[in-house]
């Protein structure tokens, strides 16, 4: 029960703009019939993505653009942030079709504990505590049937190999695959 009332918090905290971009992709060339700039469009899918209620830390949206289509990918933990996500989109102007790809994680509560011990070992770390100051914390835990993948942007290359440490020594998990990216600098 205390496990699920701190996931309902985290949840809860999310709910602002996210600092962490989404992945996504867009063409090139400018929608014909509706003439938004694919930049354009990109920007406004990403921050509808980010503005939606729940979509948080334990979540995982990315997007791609061909022409008019906007093609959505990630998992989620709830489902009905997936179907969140498509309606979003769908309201765009410029958005023809959306093609909803989304996974919704299945229901465990081995995978909530696990969410949760992840979450503390990752952003407990004093090396790793200041992505937990952002709305949307930058390091996305995504948790299937005990095996975690690490999704998101870090400042540098030691943070990365401490979220995939942190994670790894966490009671329960089967397996972590760490796929952070490391920021740019411009």
């Amino acid at each position: 029960m205390r496990s699920s009332r701190i996931l309902a918090a985290v949840f809860t905290a999310s709910i602002a703009l996210a600092s962490v971009p989404l992945l996504g992709a867009a063409s090139h060339a400018a929608d014909r019939k509706s003439g938004i700039a694919p930049d354009r469009l990109a920007r406004e899918v990403r921050h509808e993505l980010v503005m939606l209620p729940y979509y948080g830390v334990f979540d995982n949206l990315a997007y791609s653009i061909n022409g008019a289509t906007v093609t959505l990918t990630g998992q989620v933990s709830r489902p009905t942030l997936k179907s969140s996500a498509e309606n979003v989109v769908k309201r765009i102007e410029g958005v023809e079709r959306v093609v909803n790809q989304i996974e919704v994680l299945p229901l465990s509560s081995h995978d909530d504990n696990i969410r949760m011990a992840t979450y503390r070992a990752i952003y407990g770390h004093t090396a790793l505590n200041r992505y937990a100051l952002r709305a949307v914390p930058p390091i996305h835990i995504i948790v299937k049937n005990g095996n975690v993948t690490l999704e998101g942007i870090v400042a540098n290359e030691a943070d990365k190999n401490i979220a995939g440490m942190q994670a790894n020594g966490v009671s329960g998990v089967f397996s972590v695959t760490n796929n952070l990216h490391v920021e740019k600098e411009n």
